[in-house]
């Protein structure tokens, strides 16, 4: 079906590679911060 604009594909990706880094372990955190990844997304839509 595809994306009906360039800026909800260009979000969507956006957002793919974002879950990516966190699950990588590539965020900035606090040193000893121990967050889930369900805490960093959340804190990352706010």
């Amino acid at each position: 079906m595809g994306f009906k604009t360039f800026h909800t594909a260009r979000r969507l990706i956006t957002d793919i590679e974002t879950m990516h880094m966190i699950r990588k372990g590539q965020m900035n955190c606090p040193k000893g911060s121990t967050t889930s990844v369900a805490q960093q997304f959340y804190s990352l839509t706010i």
